[in-house]
């Protein structure tokens, strides 16, 4: 077997299986995984009806009336009638590693068994109020709204001047503009935004960006990237405004964060806070290249707008007004240099669920040295920097899908017992 691949192949014999949904949806990423398992071991591959039944509230279309707003006419409790998810199914236990392999039984072959995918491809669209479909390969998150409306005024702009790179863009409800139109031409806006809008430039295979908006804070980070796992993306990246804590930072400076001091607590469950979280070469090396590109300045200078180091993420918003001593002790002794709320729940998460991760942050306020964040400051800030960051993550994204996906999904994300699909 090719074993630089992270993925592709088994470490030992035995019989090896998964439940799948949506081949539609996945045929390309299952004909991938697939076509490499016949190439690395020879063996046949047997497509055949699962034993586990397809609940009812999978069975329908996403979003549908029946899956949210039970009829009159329906009396009775859908599960005495019907089959419905079963919590045995819908877990993490593979991508945890807590899943036993039990003697004489199969072993897993994906990291998320058919219900666990169909439950995160209908909380994708409540979260997002778009279809799965339109997701693509590699993924921005930010914690702002002004990076939100600059993607889609760039978005409109490449496809209203017939951009050669990008097919469509799509937002909230499926509204579809598309590649040399103005105007969108089929969807519907939403009445209400979704609590983590997404948006999207799409492309051929799926090499396009997704945009989305989760918010503040750690929970909505999570929640997110739980759901956005199951198809798959080959790399994400958070875009978002920090707090500089070193004297030396400027406002408006980049953070390339290559460790994560993890106090968000929303994963302390799943993936311990004693594991560390590694900076992957390859997107670390993209972000700086696309830093450099942007701004002009290369290796010395680029010393003077950014400053690569450990990002700690909190769950506190107003941590300030504690007693400061402790907690800027531990950050003091952490070696970090920006304080966040999402980012090491994006990169915890990338690790646990085998997603290619990176961070660049913007320095918006310096709280411990009395430059706090104020509505005048703020508006000025972020009129100034925002446009230069996004085009930042949108280039480091566009590197990395010149690249092969092979070489993103690096071998250290795996563990001692992996799944032979990525």
């Amino acid at each position: 077997m090719d074993s630089r691949l992270s993925y592709g192949h088994v470490d030992q014999p035995g019989l090896y299986t998964t439940t799948i949904t949506q081949p539609e949806l996945f045929r390309g990423y299952l004909t991938h995984q697939l076509r490499l398992l016949i190439e690395n071991h020879g063996e046949s591959i047997e497509i055949a009806e699962s034993d586990v039944p397809i609940p009812l509230h999978f069975a329908v279309e996403s979003g549908s009336a029946l899956a949210v707003q039970r009829p009159r006419q329906i009396t009775t409790a859908l599960r005495d009638s019907f089959d419905v998810p079963d919590i045995a199914h819908v877990n993490d236990y593979i991508v945890n590693g807590t899943h036993e392999n039990e003697p004489g039984l199969a072993m897993p072959l994906a990291p998320f068994p058919a219900q666990r995918i169909d439950y995160s491809l209908h909380r994708l669209v409540h979260y997002s109020a778009t279809a799965p479909q339109h997701f693509q390969n590699y993924v921005l998150f930010t914690n702002y709204q002004f990076y939100i409306d600059e993607f889609c005024r760039l978005a409109r702009d490449m496809m209203k001047n017939g951009d050669s790179h990008y097919t469509s863009f799509v937002e909230p409800g499926n509204v579809i503009t598309l590649n040399g139109d103005s105007k969108p031409t089929s969807g519907s806006t939403p009445p209400r935004q979704p609590q983590m809008p997404s948006y999207h430039l799409t492309a051929g295979k799926n090499k396009g960006i997704t945009m989305v908006n989760i918010g503040v804070g750690p929970s909505n980070a999570k929640t997110i990237t739980d759901h956005i796992a199951v198809l798959r993306p080959h790399a994400w990246l958070m875009l978002g405004h920090c707090a500089g804590l070193r004297n030396s930072q400027e406002l408006g400076d980049y953070v390339l964060a290559h460790a994560y001091v993890r106090e968000d607590k929303v994963l302390d469950a799943d993936i311990p806070v004693w594991v560390p979280i590694p900076a992957l070469a390859e997107v670390q090396q993209a972000l700086e290249s696309a830093v450099a590109q942007v701004t002009g300045l290369d290796g010395y200078e680029l010393k003077r707008i950014m400053r690569t180091g450990t990002v700690a993420s909190i769950d506190n918003r107003n941590w300030e007004l504690q007693d400061q001593r402790e907690p800027v002790r531990r950050l003091s002794q952490s070696r970090a240099i920006a304080l966040d709320m999402e980012s090491a729940t994006i990169a915890a998460n990338g690790f646990r669920l085998r997603v290619p991760y990176g961070t660049l942050l913007c320095v918006s306020d310096k709280p411990l040295q009395g430059e706090l964040k104020l509505p005048g400051m703020a508006s000025d800030f972020y009129q100034n920097q925002v446009a230069q960051h996004l085009e930042i993550g949108m280039l480091a994204l566009r590197k990395l899908s010149d690249m092969k996906s092979e070489r993103l999904h690096s071998r250290k994300l795996r563990s001692f017992f992996e799944t032979a699909f990525q």
